[in-house]
């Protein structure tokens, strides 16, 4: 397994930024898609962005479109969420997590698609 850490999490107004980091330390996750979800208080952990193994192929969901991105660096051993225009109900805890294979397509907004999860950051925005 490929153990995950998160940081970049914190308190921000609505229509400001943050930028999240997910690391692998001593480990590599190149050949591996990757994505972030989140856990909103109350409600089950949502999908939020995926990328493919080499950057090439990325995948939103529909509420972040436009106003986040995903990127990553395999020489880094380092996955990015970049998060602007952020709103209140982008309160999440936000976690990282490595994919079983290589980009899937019909299962890859899935969260049993992964199977290596990161503890999860903070995210909360006020309005």
């Amino acid at each position: 397994q490929v153990q995950l850490v998160e940081s970049g999490g914190g308190l921000a107004q609505a229509g400001n930024s943050l930028r999240l980091t997910c690391a692998a330390p001593g480990r590599t996750f190149g050949d591996l898609a990757m994505a972030w979800f989140r856990r909103a208080p109350g409600k089950d952990r949502e999908f939020v962005a995926a990328i493919s193994r080499s950057g090439g192929r990325t995948l939103y969901q529909d509420s972040v479109e436009g106003r986040f991105t995903i990127s990553r660096d395999n020489a880094d051993n380092t996955m990015t969420l970049q998060m602007n225009s952020l709103k209140p109900e982008d309160t999440a805890v936000y976690h990282c997590a490595a994919g079983r294979s290589s980009w899937k397509e019909a299962v890859i907004n899935s969260r049993g698609f992964y199977n290596n999860w990161g503890q999860g950051t903070q995210v909360t925005v006020s309005s």
